[in-house]
């Protein structure tokens, strides 16, 4: 039978199911009371969403099909195992962030000097180590960033411009 001749067929029936439901349960529930009436309304209505709700899963199995995705064939992809030589290449040397011109002049203030720099650091939300005087990786990047941030990264890179923006959290 075709798909369309059995959905009308079925909907025919359950409609006409319905009709028989209602017309004969309205005859007897005229004589009882409102509260009765209402729990015929009530049961009538969960036969009807119960209905629907069959029909629309009914539709969603009919709907959901397997796919199949056949398999995807790649060429294989060859590599040369020969080495290639290479020239070096020069890479300047890493230099510590303990020789730079920012360490030797932090490290010529005075301890409380020092604190006070990393406490300034701090409040502006660049140094989130323990506030010690002591040099170290937390100082360099806190130093790094206030002065990126703050447009005097070029005084970093001499001593006496390093002298100058710590002045400047000081002072």
């Amino acid at each position: 039978m075709l798909p369309l001749m059995s959905n009308i067929k079925t909907k025919l029936i359950a409609g006409t199911v319905a009709a028989a439901l209602l017309a004969t349960s309205v005859a007897p529930a005229m004589a009882y009371g409102k509260d009765e009436q209402n729990m015929v309304k009530g049961a009538l209505a969960v036969l009807l969403l119960g209905a629907i709700m069959r029909d629309a899963n009914h539709h969603k199995q009919e709907q959901q099909q397997p796919v199949y995705n056949p398999p995807v064939y790649r060429e294989p992809v060859y590599y040369d195992d020969q080495p290639r030589h290479q020239p070096p290449v020069y890479q300047p040397p890493v230099q510590s962030y303990y020789n730079t011109p920012a360490a030797m002049a932090f490290n010529a203030y005075s301890s409380d000097e020092r604190r006070r720099i990393q406490a300034t650091l701090a409040n502006y939300g660049y140094y989130r180590g323990r506030v010690d005087g002591n040099f170290g990786a937390g100082t360099y990047q806190a130093l790094t960033a206030y002065a990126t941030q703050s447009g005097k990264m070029s005084m970093l890179e001499t001593r006496g411009g390093a002298f100058g923006l710590m002045d400047g959290l000081l002072y």
